[in-house]
């Protein structure tokens, strides 16, 4: 498999998503570098991964900082001694109706769902592009393809996930540095998402949907798996995964 021996950087690798990811990618032979807030968590996780065989590290990483996430890719470089991928995962959704005007919410979710992915980009793309190789692979969410009712400012941060991300696949076609790109469009998984809600109205309506439909973060590990694991002259860029029982 291709993802054996790849250096791969996880943001938000401390729970949900990021942490079934990591998990997966180093039981597949992936040297795996955790970002995320909460260093017992990555503690943790990095113990687990060892104890089944994988080799993992991790560095306290907020992505709202730059100079954090730049530490973190320098980790993978003088840790595993270079660097294939970087999974942008970190994110919240403290969903509201924007007369709600939870304006702080705003501003947080501008920092973290694309300023974080913007630092994300600029860490690793003098990397990518002097070795013309490597991966960037990104969650965005099903709202990011489609407008939702309550999720005004986390769909505007959402779309312009994908946007991005596809640009830098026509560019980097455009300039030969082979960068590829995987847009992840995740619907209803059971992450810890939904405790960075605070509006009581919004919340119950989703946690209602989560509580029937709800899979859990595995399913996107799978696939992120998968887009790693292609040929390097395959870019398999954008993937929507639903619950089945989802409408």
């Amino acid at each position: 498999m291709t993802v054996e021996n790849k250096v791969v950087v996880i943001t938000g690798a401390s729970s949900g998503i990021g942490e079934a990811t990591a998990k997966l990618l180093a039981s597949n032979g992936a040297k795996v570098v955790l970002g995320a807030r909460r260093e017992s968590r990555l503690q943790d996780i990095v113990k687990d991964i060892e104890a089944a065989g994988g080799k993992a590290t991790y560095s306290v990483t907020d992505v709202r900082d730059a100079a954090q996430v730049n530490a973190l890719v320098h980790k993978a470089e003088t840790e595993f001694g270079g660097l294939d991928v970087i999974f942008n995962n970190a994110g919240i959704m403290p969903n509201s109706p924007i007369s709600a005007l939870h304006v702080d919410e705003w501003n947080d979710m501008i920092d973290i769902n694309l300023k974080g992915v913007l630092n994300g980009v600029a860490a690793v793309m003098p990397i990518f592009t002097k070795q013309k190789h490597g991966q960037i692979v990104t969650t965005s969410s099903v709202a990011g393809i489609k407008s939702f009712a309550g999720s005004g400012v986390y769909g505007a941060t959402k779309f312009a996930v994908r946007n991005l991300m596809e640009v830098i696949r026509m560019e980097s076609a455009q300039e030969g540095t082979n960068i590829r790109t995987a847009t992840l469009y995740p619907a209803a998984i059971n992450t810890e998402l939904l405790g960075t809600i605070s509006d009581q109205g919004t919340l119950s309506g989703m946690t209602q949907l989560y509580d029937a439909v709800g899979i859990t973060p595995d399913a996107i590990a799978r696939v992120v798996n998968f887009a790693i694991d292609q040929p390097e002259s395959v870019n398999v860029n954008e993937f929507t995964i639903y619950p089945t029982k989802q409408a």
